[in-house]
């Protein structure tokens, strides 16, 4: 049984109003500033790191973020047990989806970051098995049942993207499971700042070696199954080594291959190398039977 929503959302903020009252400046919650960038270009921009799209793909991919909503930091998005209705797009800022314990412990189980989708086949189930919510101000664009089939069906190669983004959102959900089984604490924490720094790479949302980064040390914590205090400490010492700097919510990363090697991380699991030439030609095919003019 899903815990009550009232006591989830109190012990959450009861939990972040502590730690902020005791964390170090550089890691408090601050207003994320919004992107210039046409936010919708960053759905775009994630998917073309499968499959080239034509103009009409990425008028079809623009048009799915027609319908947006906000929300303020802290808030819930969904609810675990209730019924879906919509995929949705993140636009701008950072999302989680978490689930909590009947104790109010609580466990982040992805950041959602710009341009992810979310639950991209969500409808087909009759209740979230888990919960979302915002991290910082966050605009989601919406996508009806309908759309979402329509875009499946009549758009080949954004199916084929779509299959893609499902198949990286496993992919991260593993290498959790074996950080979280087989790393040690300094490990998990370099190694989740290495998928972070590559996921908003990969979209656009680094700018050299430094990325805005609003997560603050009990988020961190509780997507690796670690205290507060401890994710500090290791965070001090990757700092005091030259590997990383992390001030004011920006998170420069001085040292890369360091890093990476810290958290034991490679790139590979994010499938960031694209489709090969076959399979982008074997959707093109299917695109032009379905659409030959």
């Amino acid at each position: 049984m899903a815990t009550p929503r009232r006591v989830v959302r109190f012990a959450a903020q009861s939990r972040r109003r502590a730690l902020n009252d005791a964390a170090p400046m550089n890691m408090m919650r601050t207003h994320i500033a919004m992107d210039p960038l046409p936010q919708q270009s960053r759905l775009v921009r994630k998917l073309s790191n499968f499959i080239p799209f034509s103009g009409a793909d990425i008028e079809v991919l623009n048009s799915l973020c027609d319908h947006t909503e906000t929300y303020r930091p802290d808030s819930d998005v969904v609810i675990e047990g209730e019924t879906p209705r919509s995929a949705f797009v993140v636009t701008e800022g950072l999302a989680c989806a978490y689930r909590n314990m009947q104790d109010g412990r609580r466990q982040i189980i992805a950041f959602l970051l710009p341009g992810d989708i979310s639950d991209v086949h969500v409808f087909l189930t009759k209740s979230m098995d888990h919960s979302i919510a915002a991290l910082t101000r966050l605009k989601l664009a919406t996508i009806p049942r309908d759309k979402m089939v329509d875009t499946f069906f009549q758009h080949p190669r954004i199916a084929a993207a779509l299959w893609w983004n499902s198949l990286q959102d496993k992919a991260i959900l593993r290498e959790r499971i074996v950080a979280l089984g087989r790393r040690r604490a300094r490990g998990r924490v370099a190694y989740l700042l290495c998928e972070l720094w590559w996921r908003h790479h990969s979209v656009g949302l680094t700018q050299g070696q430094t990325l805005t980064l609003p997560i603050t040390q009990l988020e961190l914590a509780d997507s690796i199954g670690l205290t507060p205090a401890h994710v500090n400490r290791i965070l001090m010492s990757l700092r005091d080594s030259g590997i990383i700097n992390l001030s004011h919510r920006l998170l420069t990363v001085l040292d890369l291959d360091a890093l990476q090697e810290v958290g034991e991380f490679n790139s590979d699991y994010l499938h960031l190398e694209g489709a090969s030439s076959e399979t982008a030609k074997y959707f093109d095919r299917i695109e032009q039977a379905i659409h030959p003019d």
